[in-house]
């Protein structure tokens, strides 16, 4: 039997160690062209890739590796598993020297978001790993999480992904945005659905249609797992392919009274802004 928990904590201690030297150096980073979800790799991603695979090879595992790095790639002759990685999570924080930073591993046996079974995010500064296995609860270190209970709108951290290039959905956030008093976007977005896993923040929407699956593959069944709630913005089942191309919107909120009270200021926001 394939001991994941542990095996997942050892790529991250080892991540940790290969690539804090060039958190601690952002302005040194060598580009290595565009990765398979896109965007530019750098060598931090390079790196940790690096690192998840030699690690898990290390164990004699065979596995196929779902990266936006690398793309899908088989490893040995017999893989069973899929690992679903974004090596680091808040490339641009990391290039900056913004410490919010992250690496992301989710294990399946199945290439779709509903069959991850193991997961694990670790900010990589501050060396805090939350982690998750399916039915068995998520933790924060050796300590078991729960999310928020907070209802209050007013009251509310919220962590809201926006951009230019989606002028329509922003305007749908209005009232939302209305009846919130602290939004936030730190810029990691697994870590930032872990925070809301842990209570540190009551929820993340991120409206954009851009956000690929392989970044939030773990964080997703953290948070859901801690007892929190994930839906796509139709409030509908979240689930989709795991490979480096495919893209989400989400709601990842803290409980149910606050994912039906938010769900519903964004249906009014749609349709006032529809008419």
């Amino acid at each position: 039997m394939i001991e994941w928990p542990e095996i997942l904590l050892n790529c991250s201690k080892n991540i940790r160690e290969n690539v804090l030297h060039l958190l601690k150096q952002p302005q040194h980073q060598t580009r290595y062209g565009i990765g398979a979800g896109g965007d530019t790799t750098y060598q931090i991603d390079r790196v940790a890739e690096e690192t998840v695979v030699n690690t898990i090879r290390s164990h004699n595992i065979d596995f196929i590796l779902i990266s936006e790095e690398a793309g899908i790639k088989r490893i040995g002759r017999d893989p069973q598993h899929y690992i679903t990685i974004d090596p680091i999570d808040g490339t641009t924080n990391a290039l900056r020297g913004i410490p919010f930073v992250a690496t992301s591993m989710a294990v399946s046996r199945k290439p779709r978001l509903r069959d991850v079974e193991y997961a694990i995010v670790t900010d990589l500064l501050h060396n805090v790993t939350y982690t998750a296995q399916k039915n068995q609860g998520a933790y924060k270190g050796n300590r078991k999480i729960v999310p928020s209970r907070k209802t209050a709108l007013e009251n509310l951290v919220l962590s809201i992904e926006l951009t230019s290039e989606t002028f329509w959905r922003i305007k749908a956030m209005t009232k939302l945005l209305q009846n919130t008093k602290h939004p936030r976007h730190l810029g990691a977005d697994a870590l930032e659905i872990c925070y809301v896993a842990d209570g540190t923040i009551d929820g993340f929407v991120d409206i954009r249609g851009k956000l690929r699956v392989t970044d939030m593959a773990a964080a997703q069944l953290i948070l859901k797992e801690a007892g929190g709630v994930i839906t796509t913005l139709a409030n509908k089942r979240l689930d989709v392919p795991l490979t480096p191309a495919q893209r989400v919107s989400f709601m990842a909120i803290a409980n149910k009274t606050l994912h039906i009270k938010i769900q519903t200021l964004f249906d009014k926001g749609v349709t006032n802004n529809l008419c």
